[in-house]
């Protein structure tokens, strides 16, 4: 019984023994070069995650559009389609990238490559494992927040600079959607933050030791899904690039590999939103101990984004002014009221606990 919970124990701190290996390299383990050191290898890890992330989200969304509708899905390249990706990432890289001409080339290029790197910014801060966050700062959701809303201004800057009036109808559309919806998704976490009294994403999964938040704040969190799918431009709310308005929106002009950093991109955020949902109401790293931490906290990122491809290939895209009153008739007022509805609960537990 002992062995078993060292071997546990072990497990569930493997990668802090690694981290403090690598750093009892150095003379000063807390040194510069020291925290340079980890600094580099946390971006390496996390730019692995993201990229993973998205060749294995491509094929799993393939075959949960297969299963929703009753086909095989991929099934030539590869045991059981497996090696699909593979060869649309080869696919990708062999086509002609093409500029428009009149297009403002600097924008136009380098809005792929911001969207592209966002992701990797926001995992930055999510805790994989107890003390396993790659950067823990005490504004954990701030910062997640506020580097996830760029992204609007990505689909801006394609469709400006795209010169391509469908182009910028559809970073028009981004702008209106992606604002609209920040709004109650940010709500919906404020819920958490009253509960817990802090912005640390670490301290947030302490707190949910004995219960998940999402039991404590369940209208919070059917309110964050609707709204994370909103910004992440995900079926029923791909507005903008509906195919039968706007072509395919910002991306209209894009091809080759500039066309496949968005679509990396889309699934990079989708892991970090759902990587954000699992730690703010699913509990985080927190689970029975048979499993080390950081597996329950990747189980629960694989259920979210599960959830969101069940959602894409089983609901049609809804019109624009149905996602707009959606926004600011329906959800912003749910956010509003749970959170009066939190402070009333906190206020009434004090009081009770005090008397």
């Amino acid at each position: 019984m002992e062995t078993l919970k060292y071997l546990m124990e072990t497990l569930n701190n493997l990668f802090l023994i690694i981290a403090e290996f690598i750093r009892g390299l150095f003379a000063d383990p807390h040194s510069v070069w020291a925290n340079l050191t980890m600094n580099v290898i946390n971006f390496i890890i996390v730019v692995i995650i993201v990229v993973l992330a998205a060749l294995i989200l491509i094929l799993l969304e393939r075959k949960v559009a297969g299963w929703t509708s009753q086909r095989p899905g991929p099934n030539r390249l590869g045991p059981r389609g497996w090696f699909q990706t593979i060869a649309d990432a080869l696919k990708l890289m062999g086509k002609e990238d093409v500029t428009p001409a009149g297009a403002d080339k600097f924008i136009f290029k380098i809005a792929p490559m911001i969207i592209f790197c966002l992701p990797m910014m926001t995992l930055a801060v999510i805790p994989y494992g107890r003390g396993m966050a790659p950067i823990d700062i005490d504004l954990g959701i701030f910062y997640f927040v506020a580097i996830s809303s760029i992204s609007t201004l990505c689909f801006l800057m394609a469709g400006w600079g795209s010169n391509n009036k469908y182009s910028l109808l559809g970073g028009m559309r981004a702008v209106a959607q992606m604002i609209s919806y920040e709004i109650p998704l940010l709500f919906s976490l404020l819920g958490v933050v009253m509960i817990t009294q802090s912005f640390n994403l670490g301290v947030i999964v302490e707190a949910q030791g004995t219960i998940p938040f999402i039991v404590l704040q369940p209208i919070a969190f059917v309110i964050f899904m609707i709204a994370g799918l909103a910004e992440l431009n995900r079926a029923p709310f791909d507005l903008v690039e509906a195919d039968q308005e706007v072509v395919a929106g910002p991306f209209t002009e894009y091809t080759g590999l500039r066309w496949g950093l968005f679509f990396l991109g889309e699934y990079g955020n989708m892991t970090a939103m759902s990587a954000l949902a699992a730690t703010v109401f699913l509990g985080g790293w927190q689970g029975p101990g048979f499993l080390p931490g950081y597996v329950w906290f990747f189980m629960k990122v694989g259920v979210m984004i599960f959830i969101m491809m069940w959602v894409r290939w089983t609901f049609p895209r809804i019109r624009i002014d149905h996602l707009m009153h959606l926004a600011w008739k329906v959800l912003l007022p749910l956010s509003i009221v749970n959170i009066l509805l939190t402070g009333l609960g906190i206020y009434i537990y004090r009081f009770v606990m005090g008397g």
